[in-house]
């Protein structure tokens, strides 16, 4: 009986699924099947966006192919990017503790030395153990994988030159793009991954650099600055823009900067690179103020280029069929992520909004939704930032000049970690909580966090704002002790009244 009412119950799930999602069903998917069928989803790409993308059409029963031109899994973010970064950010500030904190705590030892290759062989290590976990997740949803270069022959055919030097089209009914973005140029820069570098390059340095200059004080470049400043490098930070991390609010910016310098980095604000030589040992810069006047020269033995991303869609094909960009070279989409071309989607670093995994991981689900005839959604002024240095800075919703600008009669509310037991007892108490409320009705604006692991307390403060919580809420709700989240509690008790511990 019970297996009768199961079939039951399937049947009648088929007849209120998309038609779409029905006819895929019937079909037989195997990891290693034959490209030449047409597939209810083809997704080009294979990172963040495009694997999430992928995995979630075959979970909502569409016959699926991601292509991918890397040949492993988890595009930039994975391979040489997020994951990396963050192993390689780990694994200095075991360093750096050692040498700096570890004897106040009473640990002592005769002899420290960096190990480089064995540091490197951690990180690559945990790469490789994620991508092919990826690859495994594509066989337990039944999604093909086809390696290659894919560009558009059609609005539903994907010519794909495959890493085997073999050729094959992939069809299908629905294509999305995810093929994510690349590294911003500078003009008269030659990235060569040895003395000059991209992210990509500053990744791999065979020795730790004595002198490493930084061109762009986002969060890609002050992130690979602290690694190798950790490990030794003499870092000097230069940017065209007056402030670092633009994006970031101004007084937690101000407070970051200081944190940054304590720690021996140094900047060069509103300063451009005119001229590069590497025609010695080492690279030497001309430097110009931003408003022009008066050249000097940096030395540095390696550079790294770190002035954006910019959408990847070279090769692609999508003037074959059509695809409509905007100035900056992102594909314009509407509200369901279709391009103008029908059955053409495109998701990621390649369509506006924030250029970051996770929003990347939020448009592929909410765009395959749409596909399968269900509804998506991605708010991108509730996307999380975090910049993963020590202090982490993280951040969500409106910076309190945003707020000014809406002429929005607001509330503050600050907590610093100096008055935090938990950061206190583990002697790492800098940085701060603040929290930005509407004055009216107290509903939370914006949530900036600068503390040891703000990326991870700062999801509080996400949830809070996606259900449009007020600093209230948060204030009432308990927090457990001793922990680092109860400065966002107090944040909140002074956003709507008073705190408690200062």
């Amino acid at each position: 009986m019970a297996a009768m009412a199961s079939l039951a119950r399937r049947r009648a799930g088929d007849v209120f699924r998309p038609v779409a999602v029905r006819r895929a069903a019937v079909f037989c998917r195997g990891f290693a099947a034959a490209a030449a069928d047409e597939n209810d989803v083809v997704v080009i790409g294979g990172g963040p966006g495009g694997y999430v993308a992928a995995i979630k059409a075959a979970q909502m029963g569409l016959k699926t192919t991601c292509i991918e031109k890397r040949g492993t899994l988890g595009g930039t973010c994975l391979n040489v990017g997020c994951i990396p970064s963050k192993a390689l950010l780990h694994s200095s500030h075991m360093y750096h503790e050692a040498k700096h904190a570890f004897a106040s705590h009473g640990v002592k030892f005769s002899q420290l030395e960096i190990d480089l290759p064995a540091m490197m062989a951690q990180k690559d290590k945990a790469v490789s153990g994620l991508t092919r976990g990826i690859e495994g997740l594509f066989k337990k949803n039944k999604v093909t994988y086809v390696k290659g270069f894919g560009k558009f022959v059609s609005p539903s055919e994907v010519s794909v030159d495959t890493l085997e030097e073999g050729n094959t089209v992939v069809k299908g009914k629905n294509i999305i793009i995810a093929t994510g973005s690349d590294v911003k140029s500078l003009p008269g820069v030659t990235i060569d991954e040895k003395k000059i570098v991209s992210s990509t390059g500053a990744l791999a340095l065979p020795e730790v650099p004595k002198k490493l200059v930084v061109i762009g004080a986002g969060y890609i470049g002050l992130e690979m600055g602290s690694v190798w400043g950790r490990l030794g490098s003499e870092v000097t930070v230069v940017e065209f823009a007056p402030d670092i991390v633009p994006s970031m609010d101004g007084e937690v910016r101000k407070q970051f900067q200081r944190m940054l310098e304590k720690q021996k980095m140094k900047f060069m604000l509103k300063t451009k690179v005119v001229g590069v030589d590497t025609s010695g040992d080492g690279v030497k810069l001309t430097l110009e103020p931003a408003a022009g006047g008066e050249q000097s020269i940096l030395e540095a033995d390696v550079v790294l280029v770190s002035a954006g991303r910019v959408p990847y869609t070279a090769g692609l094909g999508l003037e074959t069929i059509g695809v409509q960009t905007d100035k900056a070279g992102r594909i314009e989409v509407d509200k369901h992520f279709m391009t103008n071309v029908s059955g053409v989607y495109a998701i990621g670093d390649v369509i506006p909004g924030p250029m970051l995994a996770h929003k990347a991981e939020e448009d592929g689900v909410a765009c395959v939704e749409f596909i399968a005839g269900k509804e998506g959604h991605v708010d991108y002024d509730m996307v999380p930032g975090v910049v993963y240095t020590h202090p982490e800075v993280a951040s969500v919703g409106k910076t309190e000049e945003q707020v000014k600008t809406l002429g929005v009669s607001y509330r503050v509310g600050k907590f610093p970690f100096m008055a935090n037991s938990r950061a206190k007892a583990i002697d790492d108490a800098d940085g701060l909580v603040k929290i930005l409320a509407e004055k009216e009705t107290d509903k939370i604006l914006g949530v900036h966090i600068m503390a040891p692991n703000a990326g991870e307390l700062i999801h509080e403060a996400v949830l809070a704002l996606q259900y449009g919580a007020s600093s209230e809420d948060i204030a009432r709700t308990c927090h457990a002790h001793p922990t680092m989240s109860e400065a966002v509690k107090e944040a909140a008790m002074a956003t709507y009244d008073k705190p408690i511990h200062i």
